[in-house]
């Protein structure tokens, strides 16, 4: 019976070579005999309807005459030759670069492909920490300072994990690449792979005497104290990044970031929601009937505010620009003023005289 390479590779008959390669490489990763769910079979089926319908001329032939043709050039179905795998792998005359696979090969062999030196060096780690301000300090910013452990460039070397006075020489096991090959033998057959030079640990150099200190490595643990600038307006829960003040890398490689995720103590007197503030405030129920003045408490100090004639209770008041300073961009937000109006719990007799006689004008 033909084979439908088009449905083993799960695309139309008119893909284009591009929407083929990506499909390919889809259900290779997927069926990849190395995984725990991969399939051999299915794997080598992929493979073969690939190296029809992945050349222009054998696939024009394919769509003419099916599988009847002799595709592979020799081997029946288009078989392919698995031994051929080093660097790439022949079908009948036609042969295919690793790079097609889409690196998935790499992916389990490590191989194929080699990396920067920079790359290779590891770089630090990133760290988290939580940092505890004040409701004030929220609101206005401040400088504060942070003590952390973690790596940093050693003191002694200034990174380059060499003793004073040492030689660095070229890596004599890597000639200076900083990689070494490797072959091993696969499902598939002999397989070249490239790993890191276990000498020098992908730098190609090596000193002729590591350093006291950091034992080579270009970094060591230490108590570092950092300075941080907490901006104007900053919420609780977010977060600042500081770049290059995370773990020092190996080596002398790049350092990692620092975020640190703000926590705001909650204010007594204020509610923050945005850049807007909240507060209540209690006036006596003379200044709510015949309106007056008030003192009202602000994060940019006391202000006067003015109480209309017959204020009633939880009546609210915008004090303009009197709220949170924006963080990223400018103005300021407001203050919203709750007013509660006191009633007095007791009243003498000159009082109730005077309410009684508010009552019976209707008052």
């Amino acid at each position: 019976m033909s084979k439908d390479y088009y449905k083993i590779i799960g695309v139309d008959k008119k893909a284009t070579p591009d929407e083929i390669k990506k499909a390919f490489r889809k259900k290779a990763h997927e069926h990849h005999p190395d995984k725990g769910n991969g399939n051999a079979d299915k794997f080598k089926e992929l493979n073969e309807a690939y190296q029809i319908l992945g050349n222009a001329e054998k696939r024009k032939q394919y769509d003419q005459f099916g599988t009847t043709f002799n595709g592979a050039g020799g081997g029946a179905q288009g078989g392919v030759n698995w031994n051929d795998f080093a660097g790439g792998f022949n079908t009948g005359g036609t042969r295919v670069d690793i790079d097609d696979l889409g690196d998935i090969f790499g992916d389990f062999f490590g191989g194929g492909r080699s990396r920067s030196r920079s790359q290779r060096t590891s770089r630090g780690s990133d760290i988290e920490a939580r940092f505890t301000i004040s409701f004030e300090e929220a609101v206005f910013g401040a400088e504060k300072v942070i003590e952390l452990s973690k790596y940093v460039i050693c003191s002694r070397c200034q990174g380059n994990g060499a003793e004073l006075g040492a030689s660095i020489n070229t890596c004599t096991k890597c000639q200076g690449t900083g990689q070494i090959q490797t072959t091993q033998q696969t499902f598939f057959g002999a397989f070249r792979s490239i790993a890191t030079c276990p000498d020098c640990e992908g730098q190609g150099k090596t000193a002729s005497q590591k350093c006291t200190k950091c034992y080579g490595q270009g970094r060591h643990k230490e108590n570092e104290r950092i300075k941080i600038k907490i901006p104007k307006g900053i919420d609780n829960n977010e977060t600042i990044k500081l770049s290059g003040k995370g773990e020092a890398g190996e080596k002398g490689s790049y350092s990692g970031d620092l975020y640190i995720h703000i926590q705001v103590i909650p204010s007594k007197e204020f509610k923050r929601e945005g850049y807007n503030i909240y507060s209540n405030n209690l006036i006596p129920f003379s200044l709510a009937t015949l309106g007056g003045k008030t003192k009202v408490k602000t994060l940019h100090g006391e202000i006067s505010l003015k109480i209309p004639t017959g204020t009633s209770s939880g009546k609210e008041f915008v004090l303009k620009s009197k709220g949170v300073p924006k963080l990223r961009g400018r103005g300021t937000g407001d203050h919203y003023v709750k007013v509660k109006v006191a009633v007095p719990k007791t009243l003498n007799r000159e009082q109730k005289k005077l309410l009684n006689q508010l009552e019976r004008e209707g008052l």
